[in-house]
């Protein structure tokens, strides 16, 4: 299953605490990337928040990966999970051309 990953800054975070933990987030989304469980990473235009396409079992597997990350365990950060599923749209209009 895909599944949208918003991240949004929980208040009382600096930036002081967001650096002392760079080193060991960039590692562990890394290793969340080489698992398969993060297939694409990026940043807002708008504001200083990642978006994470995850592919897992379920939002609760998302959930638990999510956090393992050192910005979750310390309470910096948290993501609202938003789980798709492929477009239904295009077979509905052909199903109906073609009766």
């Amino acid at each position: 299953m895909k599944i949208l990953a918003l991240e949004h800054e929980l208040p009382g975070g600096t930036a002081e605490k967001f650096q002392q933990h760079a080193h060991a987030e960039a590692f562990r989304a890394w290793e969340l990337h080489q698992q398969g469980i993060i297939r694409e990473l990026y940043f807002r235009t708008d504001r200083s928040e990642a978006v994470l396409v995850l592919e897992c079992d379920d939002v609760e597997s998302a959930r638990e990966a999510l956090a393992s990350l050192p910005l979750m365990r310390h309470e910096l950060i948290e993501f609202e999970l938003i789980p798709l599923m492929a477009y239904p749209g295009f077979a509905r209009l052909f199903q109906c051309l073609s009766t």
